[in-house]
């Protein structure tokens, strides 16, 4: 192969004929290595891309754009929320090795709750600013689901909707997690229990109450749901909600947290309660993080792995833009 050049010393900025010239290749053949097109054979794609790399060559986005239409980036819409501790580092380090060695790259695109979930969406899409959008946290009739499947745009959730339409999802089985919660903490002896739930917005909520509900009353447990707090609380809010509840003439000893956060605030009121957690009261919470793993004491905790989810949602997208299979090839259920 051609000794390359030092192009990081130079003015001139490399291009594709300099690829060309270094490696022997047609302009057309590294322009479609480049592209990872499967037509070329994969020691050719990864010597195009060796070379490059090398050279400090990029490729001229706009004209790229203008000439294949394509982006060749993914847009993840995130809703910052304190509940899931590394949620977001967990998803991206997902998704990053889903593109890693593709044409593809991960920009974040930021919603806040005070605005409505199709902003971004909608900027994203009129914009032309990714071949493909993932989302999280969706609704039982989700608009931004809607309008995407309407304009036939690449798109998947981390969730699943109500909607009649089938679409690409992600998702953990919530409805499991608290089933298999309750069943936790009755069979340990807990005989009131109490779940923490998300926000009644969210379709993972009612996944969440429909496995409780289905476990208290199979095992005829008295229960609460709390009232005044969801997951999206803040954990000083929670604490005190929980507090109160442990106050109670017959409070509950099982308590089910969908979240780190609501366990350690739940965890904080049972101390300041005087309560022992292991034989006053017993909880159960999802882990997402390696967090749990060093509390003492120690709690039951059923694992959600979002990078796991991250990686899953990256693939199907990828799929997805380069050509549409079934949507039940695009849907996974990710349970304990």
């Amino acid at each position: 192969m051609p000794q390359t050049r030092p192009y990081g010393t130079e003015d001139v900025k490399p291009t594709l004929k300099t690829l060309a010239e270094l490696t022997g290749l047609a302009v057309t053949t590294v322009s479609r290595a480049l592209a990872d097109a499967p037509q070329i054979a994969l020691e050719t794609r990864q010597r195009v891309r060796r070379v490059a790399e090398e050279i400090g060559y990029f490729p001229d986005r706009a004209a790229q754009r203008l000439r294949t239409g394509r982006t060749n980036v993914i847009s993840l819409v995130l809703d910052p929320h304190e509940e899931i501790l590394g949620y977001a580092t967990s998803m991206i380090n997902g998704l990053t090795e889903a593109l890693r060695g593709t044409p593809y790259h991960l920009v974040i695109t930021p919603h806040f709750s005070d605005t409505p979930p199709l902003d971004p969406v909608r900027y994203i899409m009129r914009n032309r600013m990714a071949d493909g959008i993932i989302f999280t946290r969706t609704e039982p009739s989700d608009e931004r689901v809607k309008l995407l499947l309407e304009r036939n745009f690449p798109f998947i959730c981390h969730g699943r909707t109500e909607l009649a339409t089938q679409h690409p999802y992600v998702d953990f089985d919530n409805h499991v997690f608290a089933y298999e919660a309750a069943r936790k903490l009755i069979s340990a002896g807990a005989r009131k229990l109490c779940i923490i739930l998300p926000p009644d917005r969210f379709t993972f909520a009612h996944h969440m109450r429909h496995g409780f509900m289905t476990a208290v009353r199979e095992a005829g447990v008295p229960f609460e749901i709390a009232g005044d707090v969801t997951l999206d609380s803040k954990s000083e809010e929670i604490r005190l909600a929980m507090f109160r509840l442990l106050s109670e003439t017959s409070p509950p000893d099982g308590f089910i947290c969908g979240g780190e956060v609501s366990a350690l605030a739940t965890m904080a009121a049972a101390y300041d309660k005087g309560l022992h957690l292991g034989s006053d009261i017993r909880l159960v919470a999802k882990q997402t993080s390696g967090l749990f793993d060093q509390i003492r004491p120690r709690i039951e905790t059923i694992y959600e792995d979002l990078a796991a989810a991250g990686a899953t949602m990256g693939r199907l997208l990828l799929r997805r833009i380069a050509e549409q299979p079934q949507v039940s090839e695009l849907q996974v259920l990710h349970s304990i």
